[in-house]
């Protein structure tokens, strides 16, 4: 049986009554739930939970407001408030003030506007987003900017309204899929949709989900979770397609399907994942690939080629002992030590007690990944987003988690703004602190869910035992009394 499949039927106790530390907060409002109160007839759990991640989207646009008055157009406000996003610089750095085709190879093009450097999926959003902006513009005539310099582009006042536009665009785009994302988590797994709260009232969702066009690989991962909680491993491959086509890191979910399948021998359903995965995402880069390859390359050379970057531990070494280590170098070591994670999480998978959930394995492999990558911009939180709130459904756990996120992301800004940095020009150190916290953090979140995988009885999600005299059968996930 699928590793998060669930009959349908009654819901398992409110988080108010297994999680010990909601109960304990629920003395504040009178004790947890009892177990004569009734249900509202319209307020379901689910409805609750949309409701939730509205408000929560919500108070992250607010948060990006004073940004958005000042029209992105002073870095200052950026950094100081926390709302920078690359939105508003890409509409005009990357041609789509004058709608060209991101995968164009045209030399014309090329000599103003840089490729993309994102997957295929982002950029057609990115595109498709530029078009809605212009139509609700009036349609202006994008090809009469062609004789504007690139650089005086954002400065005409027409544009500059454009971007605003297409910020909006954007964010209306993102709150449809964050919702989305939490309706398919809540459905995950049918006996507990309040496990997807902690995404509903994330405060990393309100904060990030705004900087970058992430959100759409994060309903992916979502959806392949949904998909695969259902029994239906070609759904779950064509929804990791199209995660990859957006983001590479949905392709580690195959990584965990592999150890679920392999575990259980379930060989037709991981060729079935595996093929639909590749079939999807080779028919997603087909439009953009022979429309222009250079342009499709842009993102495979600009992730090969980068150097220690943001957020990461190779640029807490390059500034700690000046090493001005060399792309080609921290490629082979970042893959070597995730070569090593990846075989770990495998051993694990195959030896524990009982077959790891997908949400489990999948967390545990991104956050491999996370640790060791060459970058680690503020909005990568919402790659192990989806995962962790599955993987380890418990307020505790997510709130140390999340609160070490929260205080990088805060960091990174007083980074950039150059606020960290000591009176005597040396490095800013505290900023290393704040990297180090992330990956505590992370690294904390990671040691709880091998526990919980290696002694299922700590997995707040593993069904109770049955009482004496009820015989659950695992054929057909029915339970016979």
């Amino acid at each position: 049986m699928p590793d998060d499949r669930q009959p349908r039927g009654q819901i398992d106790g409110a988080p108010s009554v297994e999680d010990p530390s909601v109960r304990a907060l629920s003395e504040v409002v009178g004790g947890p739930v009892g177990s004569r109160a009734g249900r509202h007839p319209w307020w379901t759990p689910v409805r609750v939970l949309l409701a939730l991640t509205a408000v929560c989207f919500a108070l992250g646009m607010v948060k990006d407001g004073p940004c958005y008055r000042a029209e992105w157009s002073d870095s200052q406000v950026n950094y100081t408030n926390m709302c920078y996003s690359d939105l508003p610089y890409l509409y005009t750095g990357r041609g789509f003030a004058e709608l060209h085709w991101p995968y164009t190879d045209d030399p014309g093009v090329r000599s103003r506007y840089q490729a993309m450097e994102y997957p295929v999926v982002i950029s057609y959003w990115a595109w498709w987003a530029a078009e809605v902006t212009q139509r609700l513009r009036g349609s202006p005539d994008a090809q009469a900017r062609a004789g504007i310099p690139v650089d005086s582009l954002g400065g005409d006042p027409e544009v500059h309204s454009e971007m605003l536009t297409f910020v909006a665009v954007n964010a209306v785009g993102f709150a449809a899929l964050a919702l989305l994302a939490a309706w398919l988590l809540a459905g995950v797994n049918r006996r507990r949709p309040w496990d997807a709260a902690l995404f509903a009232v994330s405060p990393t969702l309100a904060l990030t989900g705004l900087v970058n066009w992430d959100m759409v690989a994060v309903v992916a991962v979502a959806g392949a979770l949904w998909a695969w909680s259902r029994d239906r491993p070609v759904l779950t491959g064509a929804i990791v397609g199209l995660g990859i086509a957006a983001k590479l890191y949905p392709l580690f979910l195959l990584g965990a399907i592999l150890v679920i399948c392999l575990r259980n021998r379930r060989f037709r359903e991981l060729g079935q994942a595996w093929g639909m995965a590749a079939l999807t995402w080779v028919l997603l880069n087909a439009p953009a690939y022979l429309a222009g390859p250079e342009a499709w390359k842009t993102f495979w050379r600009f992730n090969s080629e980068r150097g220690a970057d943001l957020g990461s531990i190779w640029l807490v070494l390059d500034q700690r002992f000046d090493w001005s280590t060399s792309a080609d170098t921290i490629n082979l070591w970042s893959w070597l030590f995730f070569g090593s994670w990846c075989v770990g999480v495998l051993v694990l998978g195959l030896s524990a007690p009982s077959t790891p959930r997908l949400a489990q394995l999948g967390f545990l492999v991104v956050a491999g990944f996370l640790l060791v990558n060459k970058v680690y911009s503020p909005q990568y939180v919402l790659w192990l987003l989806p995962l962790a709130v599955l993987a380890r459904p418990r307020l505790r756990d997510q709130v140390i988690w999340q609160l070490s996120e929260v205080i990088y992301f805060a960091c990174v800004w007083w980074y950039l703004n150059g606020s960290l940095a000591p009176g005597d020009g040396g490095d800013a150190e505290f900023y290393w602190f704040a990297i180090g916290l992330r990956m505590a953090g992370e690294l904390y979140l990671v040691a709880v869910v091998v526990r919980d995988t290696w002694w299922p009885s700590h997995d707040p999600v593993r069904p109770r035992r049955a009482p004496r005299g009820q015989v659950t059968t695992t054929r057909s996930n029915a339970v016979a009394v």
